[in-house]
């Protein structure tokens, strides 16, 4: 995939969108344990402060961060707000989160997200994350809609807030 951004750091994210196939797989890496990572994952508090891009600010409406649990936020920005809810199939503590993801401004198209975290030693952590669409035109929508911009910047909040944990 290629970017014309040129204000945010995209050095240390992979994003796979394979041809043909239903899926987007990010990598990132973050100079953090498993454990500080995964806190900023399911603790509402934190996950509002480095989700999405910088020019967005995210409530949270519900929040219960435990398999079987649900989720809803709303990010607004300039532009109006946008609300995004699921489902917690399984949070597993430091190692994975399986969740629904759908945004409610297109209910019918619902992703299947899978994140890993893997122990990289010296106190890194390599963060997976595959989401699987429902179509190829839902994923390829979400991708042109500017998805990387956001994960870019609010990977780079995150990596802030981690150091500051």
């Amino acid at each position: 995939m290629t970017t014309t951004d040129t204000t945010a750091d995209y050095s240390t994210l992979k994003l796979d969108v394979p041809e043909g196939v239903q899926t987007v797989t990010i990598t990132r890496d973050f100079a953090a344990t498993p454990d500080k990572v995964f806190r900023a994952h399911i603790d509402p508090e934190l996950f509002v402060r480095w989700c999405g891009p910088d020019s967005i600010t995210n409530t949270i409406r519900e929040w219960n961060a435990t398999t079987g649990g649900n989720w809803s936020y709303v990010s607004t920005d300039d532009r109006g707000e946008y609300a995004f809810f699921g489902s917690f199939h399984e949070v597993r503590k430091n190692e994975r989160i399986v969740q629904t993801f759908t945004f409610e401004g297109f209910p019918d198209a619902v992703n299947l997200e899978i994140l890993t975290l893997t122990d990289l030693g010296d106190g890194r952590t390599r963060l997976q994350s595959t989401s699987v669409f429902d179509s190829l035109e839902s994923r390829d929508g979400m991708v042109a809609s500017g998805m990387e911009h956001g994960i870019v910047e609010g990977y780079n909040k995150l990596d802030h807030l981690l150091t500051t944990q």
